[in-house]
C-alpha cells in the first residue's frame, strides 16, 4: 500500500510528526480555517469516494490562512482506520457528516466498554484533572445532564451553565467567539448548543480546545444521531438492510436530519418520511439521501409504514420553530400519534424511537409496550457521550 510522507503540525505550541494512510479523506478544496500546511499530503479511507472534503480536524487550530488542499487516494488495505498514533482522527464533534462506517464501528465499541465502566461500582477515573464547560444557549435535559453524569463517572468535573442565552454575557451582546475564547481559558472542552444553526461551526473555528454540538438551532445535533444508531443496532441486532420512519417534525428536527446522515453510511438501508405538508423534509436531505444511493420514500399513511418498519423514530412538532405562526403549528400538531393501533401493526422485532421531550405524540400507553425503546435509547446517550469524551481527551 502506497504511504504518504509524514507530515508535521503544531497545535498549542507542540509539534508533532504523523504517517497518513487514509485514502479519500478529501479533493481538491481551498479552506479558510484551521487549515493544514500546503505540504501536507493527506490520504484517507475514513470518507467513500462520494463525499465532501470534509474540514481536517488533526491540524493547528492557530492556523488560520487560506492553503489549497490536494489530497491523493490510494488503496486502503484491512481494517478502516480512525486515528493516528493514539488519537482520535477528530478533534470537534460538530455533524454527522464527519463520521463513516469505519468511525461508527470504533465510537460504538468504546461505547459498549463505558457500559462496563458506568455499571462497575468504583466507577472510572481516566478523566481525572479535565475540566468539561457546558454551554446550552437553549433548554436541554437528556443532553445536558447525560454529558455531565458522563464527565463525572469517568473522573471529570464540569463547568456548567443552564440557560447561556439569559444568564451569560451573551445577554449582554457578548458574541460567540469572544464566549469561547474566555470559557476554552477554563476548561479541557466544550459541549454547546445554540439557538442558530452553523454556531458549533463557529465556535470550533475559534476554540483551541475540543467542540463538541450539543444541537444548533435547526442544524445537526451528530451526538444524538451517534446514540439513535447505537440504539438501532442494539435493539434491532443490525444496521444494514432496516427500514426507517421518520415521522414528525421533520423540517426543524435536527435530530432526524442528522441521523438520516448516518444512516447513509450503511448498506440497503430505507428511510420513510411521514410528516405533516408544513413540516416535511427539506430537499437537501433527500438529495443528498439521494446521491447516496440510499431509498427514500414520503408516505402520509403511517399505519401503512408502520407494518413495514424496522424503526420508528418519532418526533415531536417543535412549536419554538414557527415563531408567531401558531396556525402553523397546531395545523402540524396531532396529526401522526404512535399509539396502541399503530402498535397492533408494527412488527414483533421492530421498536419505537423517540429523542424528547414527548409531547402527545406518543401515548404513554405505548410506555409499557417492549418495543418502546425511547428510554433505553436516552440511557445509550451515557454511554456514546462517555465514549466520546474519552476519545476527544485521551484517544485510543
Amino acid at each position: 500500500m502506497t504511504m504518504a510522507s509524514p507530515a508535521t503540525f503544531s497545535r498549542n505550541g507542540f509539534r508533532n510528526e504523523v504517517m497518513f494512510n487514509y485514502p479519500n479523506l478529501c479533493s481538491n478544496q481551498s479552506r479558510d480555517t484551521k487549515a493544514m500546511p500546503a505540504s501536507a499530503k493527506m490520504q484517507s479511507s475514513l470518507l467513500t469516494s462520494s463525499e465532501k472534503c470534509v474540514k481536517s480536524q488533526l491540524f493547528a487550530r492557530n492556523l488560520r490562512k487560506n492553503s489549497n488542499i490536494q489530497c491523493r487516494a490510494v488503496a486502503a488495505e484491512g481494517k478502516t482506520l480512525v486515528t493516528v498514533g493514539n488519537k482520535f482522527l477528530l478533534e470537534d464533534i460538530i455533524d454527522a457528516q464527519q463520521f463513516n462506517r469505519g468511525t461508527l464501528d470504533a465510537v460504538f465499541e468504546v461505547a459498549r466498554e463505558m457500559e462496563k465502566v458506568e455499571k462497575g461500582s468504583l466507577g472510572s477515573q481516566m478523566l481525572k484533572g479535565h475540566l468539561m464547560a457546558t454551554l446550552f444557549y437553549e433548554p436541554s435535559t437528556r443532553t445536558r445532564l447525560s454529558f455531565e453524569s458522563a464527565m463525572k463517572r469517568l473522573g471529570g468535573e464540569v463547568l456548567t451553565t443552564e440557560n447561556a442565552r439569559e444568564f451569560s454575557s451573551a445577554a449582554k451582546g457578548e458574541t460567540l467567539e469572544d464566549t469561547i475564547r474566555t470559557v476554552e481559558g477554563y476548561s479541557d472542552i466544550i459541549v454547546m448548543r445554540h439557538f442558530e444553526s452553523g454556531a458549533a461551526k463557529r465556535a470550533a473555528a475559534t476554540a483551541s480546545i475540543p467542540i463538541i454540538n450539543a444541537g444548533d438551532g435547526p442544524g445537526q445535533h451528530p451526538t444524538q444521531a451517534l446514540l439513535d444508531v447505537y440504539t438501532i443496532e442494539r435493539e434491532i441486532g443490525k444496521l444494514d438492510g432496516i427500514k426507517v420512519a421518520l415521522i414528525g417534525d421533520l423540517a426543524n428536527g435536527r435530530t432526524v436530519r442528522s441521523l438520516a446522515y448516518l444512516l447513509t453510511k450503511y448498506q440497503d438501508v430505507k428511510i420513510y418520511f411521514v410528516s405533516p405538508d408544513v413540516v416535511k423534509m427539506k430537499d437537501d436531505i433527500k438529495e443528498y439521501l439521494t446521491s447516496e444511493g440510499v431509498d427514500w420514500e414520503e408516505s402520509a399513511d403511517l399505519m401503512d409504514v408502520a407494518s413495514k418498519c424496522d424503526v420508528l423514530y418519532q418526533t415531536r412538532i417543535q412549536r419554538e420553530r414557527f415563531g408567531g405562526r401558531t396556525d402553523l403549528y397546531e395545523e402540524a400538531r396531532g396529526k401522526y400519534i404512535v399509539d396502541p393501533d399503530v402498535l397492533s401493526v408494527m412488527q414483533k422485532h421492530a421498536v419505537v424511537m423517540h429523542p424528547f421531550p414527548r409531547l402527545d405524540e406518543i401515548t404513554v400507553d405505548v410506555d409499557g409496550d417492549a418495543r418502546a425503546a425511547y428510554f433505553r435509547q436516552a440511557k445509550n446517550g451515557l454511554y456514546i457521550r462517555m465514549a466520546l469524551l474519552k476519545l476527544l481527551l485521551l484517544g485510543w
